[in-house]
């Protein structure tokens, strides 16, 4: 059964469809707000050395009028544009001199001489995971960036077991599972006892957050017709955005990562409702021959969206598929060794061997900028919560632009265009006077526009440059090597230690060279899908 034709006779976007279809997308938002909470939780709030009998150990302050003579000024502002103000630093302390003694607090008496601390004060106004376990300094950095590391791990290896888990067991079940793993383990996060636990769970957190985005875009796509879903996949997309963005302001909020942890975390285990509320893939149901099934939905959405099915349609669901189910184990048994030979096919040629490589490369940088900037964003000069909302925001503007440049310029220009936008806008905020940090800012936004598109873009790009053969595995094998590319994106900020222009250095060039590439691959709009490998070379 073509069940085009059913949507036909009940309506391609329907009252039952836009009820499902946002009931679907709510589960999203906390998705998005799930796969950056690391950015809050693993940051670093302003502290310094705890000075004995300085501090009051009660009641201590970050910041008072004696701290200058006894804490040395941080070497270098790692912030972008920021102010030239006296900061604290993190990690040493004046010692006192050595003529001094028996006093509680020798102010007037420290000596330029440094020494290493082994105990800190943090600003009260931010509490994260630094201040929970002392996670503090230079030589414990790495840790914090491992923690959005072993996120998209959990996202890489997620996205692999849930996609194969929801063609077996379908889509609605494994949905509401990815939803429920993500929420207690999410919520477990805030109650872990020690790094390596909070660890752990941010790998589990990241496997069910892996599974619910991608299984809600299916579940969406596949309950309407032809012409709506671009339509449904760019919708998705913009409540991607809003929920990440609402990380920012619930960090803005609380300024606490357990608060941030539970907000996010705790209020999709209401989705267990779902269960009762939104129907299977009525697809998945076909082609797994649930007729009997699949005809109870169809009969409610044409009930809900007022349309009568045909008597010719009703009969179709009452086939007998036994004959057709033998025929298909043949055909999927040829599907397979078909698969092995276009693989061999297209590393035998090198313009297609070239090609993949390409757009191995793009994803990787796509991802790694991608990500990046979103990280970077909260380094960025003035209010970093508000900061991190409007990179986040300028992403629905960045995936219109994308629909938009797609039908009417194709793919291939607007591609190369989006990221040497994003070259650009990088490139520029080096350039930039500290004083001008709305112009930083902007630049910085305009970036993450630009990077937004080309990713939006890339997706489409290459389920067009496979043959149908391995189009599943080539955007599988393309997506797997951009998580790699995310899970290198949280130790971007960290170059700043260093040098604080290197990270944005390093997104415009790794983004130009993607750029470049992409002005080599062929042009797909119009073009017929190829279904042949000698269909794609003639690309």
């Amino acid at each position: 059964m073509d069940f085009d034709e059913v949507l036909e006779e009940i309506g391609e976007f329907g009252r039952y469809q836009i009820i499902t279809y946002l009931l679907i997308c709510l589960p999203v938002l906390f998705s998005a707000a799930n796969s950056l909470t690391y950015v809050f939780t693993a940051g670093v709030p302003n502290y310094r050395c705890l000075v004995p009998g300085c501090d009051d150990e009660t009641n201590p302050r970050y910041l008072t009028p004696w701290v200058p003579e006894a804490v040395p000024p941080a070497e270098k502002d790692n912030e972008l544009g920021a102010s030239t103000e006296y900061k604290p630093d993190q990690c040493h302390m004046y010692t006192p001199d050595s003529n001094v003694t028996n006093m509680s607090c020798p102010l007037g008496h420290f000596s330029r001489n440094t020494a290493k601390c082994d105990a800190w004060l943090y600003e009260d106004s931010e509490h994260t995971i630094v201040g929970e376990w002392n996670i503090t300094c230079l030589d414990n950095q790495w840790k914090l960036s491992l923690v959005g590391t072993v996120h998209f791990a959990g996202i890489l290896m997620g996205s692999m077991v849930f996609g194969l888990l929801a063609d077996t067991f379908g889509r609605k079940a494994v949905f509401l599972f990815c939803i429920l793993l993500m929420s207690v383990s999410g919520v477990a996060q805030a109650a872990a006892p020690d790094y390596v636990t909070f660890q752990l769970f941010v790998f589990i957190n990241a496997l069910g957050t892996a599974g619910v985005y991608p299984l809600a875009f299916i579940l969406g796509v596949e309950l309407v017709g032809t012409q709506k879903r671009e339509m449904s996949g760019v919708l998705l997309n913009y409540f991607y955005a809003v929920g990440e963005a609402a990380v920012g302001l619930v960090a803005w909020l609380t300024k606490s990562w357990v608060a941030i942890q539970l907000a996010v975390s705790a209020p999709p285990a209401m989705f267990i409702l779902y269960y009762w509320c939104i129907p299977e893939s009525i697809r998945w149901l076909l082609a797994k021959r649930k007729n009997r099934e699949a005809a109870k939905i169809v009969k409610m959405a044409a009930q809900v969206n007022g349309a009568v099915l045909s008597d010719r349609l009703l009969s179709a669901f009452d086939d007998d598929n036994t004959k057709q189910r033998k025929v298909e184990e043949a055909e999927s048994i040829d599907e397979i060794q078909g698969i092995s030979k276009t693989v061999v096919q297209i590393c035998k040629s090198k313009k297609l061997l070239l090609r993949s490589l390409n757009l191995f490369y793009n994803w990787a940088a796509n991802a790694f900028v991608y990500y990046g900037l979103s990280v970077n964003s909260t380094s960025l000069s003035g209010n970093k919560y508000l900061n991190f909302a409007l990179v986040c925001l300028v992403e629905i503007p960045g995936y219109t632009l994308a629909w938009v440049a797609m039908n009417r310029w194709g793919r291939r220009k607007p591609l190369a265009a989006s990221l040497l936008l994003c070259t650009a806008t990088c490139l520029a905020a080096l350039f930039v006077p500290q004083d001008m940090n709305r112009v930083v800012v902007l630049l910085f936004l305009t970036g993450k526009l630009g990077i937004t598109s080309s990713f939006a873009i890339l997706v489409v790009y290459t389920t067009e440059l496979y043959p149908t053969a391995m189009r599943s595995i080539g955007v599988g094998a393309s997506s797997t090597v951009g998580r790699v590319g995310a899970m290198l994106a949280p130790f971007a900020p960290l170059l700043g230690v260093y040098l604080p222009s290197l990270s944005l250095l390093l997104f415009a060039s790794v983004s130009f060279i993607a750029g470049v590439l992409a002005l080599l691959l062929p042009e797909t709009l119009g073009a017929r899908l190829p279904d042949t490998v000698e269909e794609l070379v003639a690309l």
